[in-house]
């Protein structure tokens, strides 16, 4: 209830001043002019909101694929953890604003350099998060599984997998966040469709209602979609939302 009685109180706050102030629409609109218009805009809308969940799927598919794979080589590997995770660190200074561009150039137009830009994006949080995870293993545990004759694959496959999940789920929930912000993003610098191009489109005609609009779905998907983790959470470790409750 308190996150939405305060978008409430702006929304009425926002409505208020676009009708006292007389400002134009083209500057800002109303939120109900908002509603109305992205509602009867609502097929071109969705057309375009088709391709980008197709592109953030795949992109953020590609990105917990490697995170998942390069946080397992790290924890088997302590010489790859001090040699790469650094360099995890200073990937992210790139600047992806600068880096986009480029990967239209060389990529083209395609579905590659959005599923690259989203991978860029997101691939950080996981791997960051898996890695941690592995490294914060009960000793105990461990010790225990190697008394009883368990090998490295054993201890990671009893202990060391199952205590990462909750690491890797608020790692999880992150990345999707920004996979559809990245995908819009992505979009924006070159693609034939999606919520990036129609927000550009919307922008270049003056149409801030449609724009806003589209920033409304964007923000409605990324919440879906950061929700659904902890439905995925529940199924996949079931035992960690107990152990919650109990503490």
């Amino acid at each position: 209830m308190p996150p939405l009685v305060v978008v409430g109180v702006l929304l009425v706050g926002w409505q208020w001043y676009v009708t006292a102030s007389g400002i134009a629409p083209q500057v800002l609109p109303s939120p109900s002019r908002v509603v109305e218009q992205g509602w009867a805009s609502r097929d071109v809308i969705w057309a375009n909101t088709v391709p980008t969940l197709k592109v953030t799927g795949v992109g953020f598919g590609v990105s917990l694929v490697m995170g998942w794979a390069l946080a397992i080589l790290v924890d088997f590997s302590p010489w790859l953890r001090r040699a790469l995770v650094p360099l995890l660190v200073a990937s992210q200074t790139l600047p992806i604003i600068a880096i986009a561009p480029l990967l239209i150039i060389w990529f083209g137009f395609g579905l590659l350099p959005k599923v690259v830009v989203i991978a860029l994006v997101t691939f950080f949080p996981i791997a960051v998060g898996l890695i941690e995870g592995f490294a914060s293993t009960d000793p105990e545990a461990s010790n225990l599984l190697r008394s009883m004759g368990a090998g490295r694959w054993k201890e990671f496959r009893y202990v060391r997998l199952p205590g990462a999940m909750p690491y890797f789920f608020t790692a999880l929930r992150i990345g999707i966040t920004y996979a559809v912000t990245g995908a819009i993003f992505a979009e924006y610098v070159g693609a034939s469709a999606g919520l990036g191009i129609f927000m550009n489109q919307q922008k270049n005609s003056f149409r801030t209602d449609l724009v806003l609009a589209a920033v409304v779905v964007t923000a409605l998907l990324s919440v879906a979609l950061f929700a659904l983790t902890y439905l995925v959470q529940r199924l996949v470790i079931p035992w960690y939302a107990q152990e919650r409750r109990r503490a």
